[in-house]
């Protein structure tokens, strides 16, 4: 198929309704509106649904009502309209329901800054931002076409798995323009066994509740939440089986070290880099088969703090030392991530664990 231009954010709306998803809900925010304003002309044009709520809060109960019925369903926000989700988000995953929760990053504290693109949701992402146990499976692309490409597994996986799937882009990707080849209409299969029918002859009774008061949902949750993380992990390696030191980052800062490796290279340093694609389950299988060799990992982020230092610590079994380089809200420079990578091989940069 011939690949047609796009913006990140439109690529990703287009995808959505290639992979089947049929009703949208959310509310206008900086930098996510684009998805919005794509699927308010699109979504009718494949029978679908699209509202725009008064609230972002509003929206993530829309979006749990429309998932009892069995419609793929997604809806997307940006900082703090994210954050209004975490309910919905918590209570789909109590009553096992499948939906896509995007949220296209900013940077900053509390409200943050609408025009700059960040990093700043991967702990409320990957660790929970609502109440209660519950981990929905997240994926960080690294590109317009990686965000196409994922597109339809975010869709089959909550469905899998009967979770909220969350797809952690940021403004970067989401503005960009970059060729796309989009993959064919695809229709979801047969009758969901969680759909809310009706008392239609031959329908039956279903009733959809959470599942709190089961005395065996809490080893279904666990055995649930270990299958995922024993068999979701996704990862690209880059050079790393002789790498001295592995650089580790995801979404617009993997592009920066992908190119940051192939300089150092040509510059005789063993730069390797791991980027991880699924951001829970995080990736802990290519750590253990480079960490007796290499001698540090340094983790570039779009933040101010580091949110995923904690993860490459553990991963690492905190066996070498963990760098940080948290570029704020500008893209992080690869003459910046080379000279890091020399200090550390020279011992003048201080690890954060």
């Amino acid at each position: 198929m011939a690949k047609v231009i796009m913006r990140g954010n439109q690529a990703l709306a287009e995808a959505a309704l290639r992979a089947g998803c049929r009703f949208f809900c959310g509310y206008p925010i900086t930098p996510q509106s684009e998805i919005m304003e794509y699927l308010a002309a699109r979504m009718p044009e494949v029978g679908g649904h699209f509202v725009q709520s008064e609230s972002e809060v509003a929206a993530g109960s829309m979006l749990l009502g429309a998932a009892t019925t069995g419609f793929r369903v997604m809806t997307g926000s940006s900082g703090t309209g994210f954050t209004l989700k975490q309910d919905a988000i918590s209570w789909m995953a109590s009553y096992d329901l499948p939906g896509v929760f995007v949220n296209v990053c900013r940077y900053g504290s509390g409200l943050g800054q609408s025009t700059k693109a960040g990093q700043d949701a991967y702990l409320q992402a990957t660790k929970g931002g609502g109440q209660g146990c519950y981990r929905p499976l997240v994926y960080g692309p690294g590109s317009c076409q990686e965000m196409v490409d994922l597109m339809a597994l975010t869709f089959e996986k909550a469905e899998q798995y009967r979770t909220p799937v969350i797809l952690l882009s940021d403004g970067a990707l989401g503005q960009m323009m970059e060729p796309v080849e989009l993959p064919e209409y695809q229709e979801p299969d047969g009758d969901k066994p969680w759909a809310l029918k009706g008392k239609g002859k031959g329908k039956g009774r279903r009733l959809i509740s959470p599942q709190r008061t089961d005395p065996l949902y809490e080893q279904h949750l666990r055995e649930k939440c270990a299958h995922i993380a024993a068999t979701e992990q996704r990862w690209e390696a880059v050079q790393t089986e002789d790498a001295e030191v592995i650089l580790v980052a995801y979404g617009i800062s993997g592009r920066v070290c992908k190119e940051a490796v192939r300089v150092a290279r040509a510059k005789g340093l063993k730069l390797g880099l791991i980027r991880p694609i699924s951001l829970w389950p995080f990736p802990t299988k290519p750590f253990e088969q480079v960490v007796e060799t290499a001698k540090g990992f340094l983790v570039v982020e779009m933040s101010a703090l580091g949110q995923m230092t904690e993860d490459v610590a553990l991963s690492v079994k905190c066996q070498k030392p963990v760098y940080l380089y948290p570029s704020g809200p500008t893209p992080p420079k690869g003459n910046v991530i080379l000279q890091m990578v020399e200090d550390i091989l020279q011992g003048k940069l201080k690890e954060v664990f």
